[in-house]
Order: C-alpha cells, then structure tokens, then sequence
C-alpha cells in the first residue's frame, strides 16, 4: 500500500486539529460556523481518501452524507438561526483566549499520550490519527464548557462528533452504515430541537446567555 496515503490522512487530521484550535479561539459565531463548515470538508475528503485505500464503497456513502449533512444543510440551518436572533456579535468566552489555548495544548498532549498505547493495537493505515481524533474531540467539548452562548456550544458539539466519526473511519474503517445513517438522523435531529431551544431562550431572556437559565433554578 502507498504510504503517500497514510501520510495524506494523517495531514487531513492535522488539519482537522488546526480547525479545532482555531474554533476554540474564534470569537465571533459568523466564523465558527465558517470553520465548521471547513472541518466538514476535510472530513469528507479524509473519508473519501479511506475509502479509495481501503476499497471500502460505504465509506463513500459516509463521504456524501457527511457532505449534505455538515458542509451544506447543518451550515444553512445555523446561518438561519443567526440571522433570525441577530447574533452576529462576538462570543463571551468563560475564560480568556490565552488561557483556552494553554489548556488547549495540554489537552492535545493528553490525547496524543492516552492514544499512543491504543493505536499500536490497530493495523489501519493511518493508526496515528487516534490521537489526533481524541484531541478534537476533547477541545470541542472544551469549547462546549467555556462559551456562555448557546450557538458555541451547538458548535461545539457538532465538531466533537466530527472528531469521534474522523476516529471511527480512519482508525476502523468506518461504521456499519445503519449506524451511521442513525447518528446523522440523530445528529440533525438535535440541531433542530438546539435550534428551537435557542429561540426559547431568546423569547424568555432576550439573550442566548445560557447563565440566564440559573434563574430558572433559584426560583
């Protein structure tokens, strides 16, 4: 087998880490959804590219889901709630950028360490990126925790699930296609009902400020 592949792969999860970092240091939601968008793409060719290698035919089906779904429907859906609650604005972070990506490194260094014992048992083509799907997935929930937003952390959890689908197709090979047709159902199906719980919040607080739901408790 061609190592050129292997190291392809390995330079679309690279990628992949980069968007992350830039989405946990990205303050305004205009260009999270941009950058989301991105890590989308670069999904779909590092699915696309597995596939080829691997004479996989569902990873191509994986590829076009992920394309509809993540680069062009999820996009469009997000770019609609923004433009119908105004919230154009940058993001209030819960801690300062410098600090998100100190703990940003760290996290990455933890991934690749708790990754490295894992990946020797695996006889994929491209077993190092485990260590890069782990990092992205621990910085997107990382950004989940420290945005104040509701629009950041749905981001947030979108590009977790990225980081675990980037695990499951380059480490795996993929998942049986019932399961991946039951994550994307389920994945927009989520997005919908964060949509309609974000405009609840709006109408309530006239503010996506999840804090505001704090108040909700103490009463």
């Amino acid at each position: 087998m061609n190592p050129l592949f292997g190291q392809l792969i390995n330079l679309l999860g690279a990628l992949l880490l980069m968007l992350a970092f830039a989405m946990i240091s990205q303050r305004r939601i205009l260009s999270l959804i941009h950058l989301f968008t991105l890590q989308g793409a670069t999904l779909v060719v590092a699915t696309a590219v597995v596939g080829y290698v691997t004479n996989q035919p569902h990873l191509y089906v994986s590829a076009a889901l992920t394309l509809g779904l993540k680069v062009i429907l999820i996009p469009i859906l997000l770019h609609r709630v923004i433009n119908r609650l105004n919230v154009r604005w940058d993001t209030e972070t819960l801690i300062n950028i410098p600090t998100t990506m100190l703990i940003g490194i760290l996290l990455v260094i933890f991934a690749f360490n708790l990754g490295a014992p894992i990946a020797k048992f695996s006889s994929s083509i491209a077993r190092g990126t485990l260590g890069i799907a782990l990092a992205c997935v621990l910085l997107s929930f990382m950004m989940m925790i420290t945005r104040a937003k509701a629009v950041p952390q749905v981001i947030g959890f979108l590009s977790m699930e990225n980081g675990l689908f980037f695990a499951a197709t380059s480490a795996t090979y993929g998942m049986p296609m019932v399961v991946e047709l039951g994550i994307a159902l389920d994945v927009l199906i989520g997005v919908l009902i964060l949509g309609v719980f974000m405009f609840q919040i709006r109408e309530q607080f006239d503010s996506l400020d999840i804090r505001h739901l704090e108040k909700l408790k103490e009463e």
